[in-house]
């Protein structure tokens, strides 16, 4: 089903207008107006194409909420954009194509890994210690950690226009868990895809992350970061 969008003026239009008259990457910039839900209010941000803003902080704080907020599976105040395309003005099933929530447990409906996949971007599964044969396996089969790694995956031969990610390595081992942040660092450079990153260790943060902001209360207050 194709995917069409109404003009909108609402609080996100300086930023749309700027996408929208900028070479085709720029108009990846992911731009979120004023989302509240849970415990945060009024949290506006924009991560531009290809840049990587990691959220922390404690649990029951809203990191997941806000993920879920922005990829419209859970009710929220507040608006959100990829490019010129506003969330309200598209079909919801096209919004969570375009911006892609992989949760901490993803879900498996078909038997195999290759029922869930379009065409797995070039390299990625050995980048993630996974052999090819892993699209062939049985949902059945797989270790918490395969399930992880294969759900990034799984989203991104999607092709999504954004990715939302909710601890995405927390079941991997240090040496593995180092492989998939660089790859996906690096891909998201590549590709000028902005990634929102839902982390808790400090080291990660440094390695991965452009800006970081760690939830305050309701807000969301920003932390120095450093990358090597």
């Amino acid at each position: 089903m194709a995917c069409h969008t109404e003009a909108g003026g609402d609080g996100l239009a300086a930023a749309q207008d700027t996408a929208a008259s900028t070479p085709a990457p720029r108009r990846n910039r992911l731009v979120l107006g004023g989302i509240s839900v849970g415990p945060l209010h009024d949290v506006s941000l924009e991560i531009e194409p290809g840049e990587i803003v990691c959220i922390s902080g404690e649990s029951g704080s809203g990191k997941t909420r806000l993920l879920r907020a922005i990829a419209d599976l859970e009710p929220h105040r507040g608006e959100a954009a990829i490019g010129a395309d506003r969330r309200a003005a598209v079909a919801a099933h096209c919004w969570r194509g375009w911006v892609m929530l992989v949760p901490a447990e993803s879900s498996w409906w078909g038997d195999t890994v290759l029922e869930h996949f379009l065409d797995p971007v070039p390299g990625s599964l050995a980048a993630f210690g996974l052999d090819e044969e892993a699209l062939d396996w049985e949902i059945s089969r797989l270790s918490s950690g395969e399930k992880q790694r294969l759900a990034v995956l799984r989203a991104l031969s999607h092709e999504p226009r954004a990715l939302l990610l909710d601890e995405p390595t927390a079941n991997l081992d240090p040496d593995l868990a180092r492989a998939v942040e660089a790859w996906l660092r690096d891909y998201a450079r590549r590709e000028c895809m902005p990634v929102l990153w839902v982390a808790h260790d400090r080291g990660q943060i440094e390695r991965v992350a452009d800006r970081h902001f760690a939830i305050r209360g309701e807000r969301l207050e920003e932390h120095p970061c450093r990358r090597d």
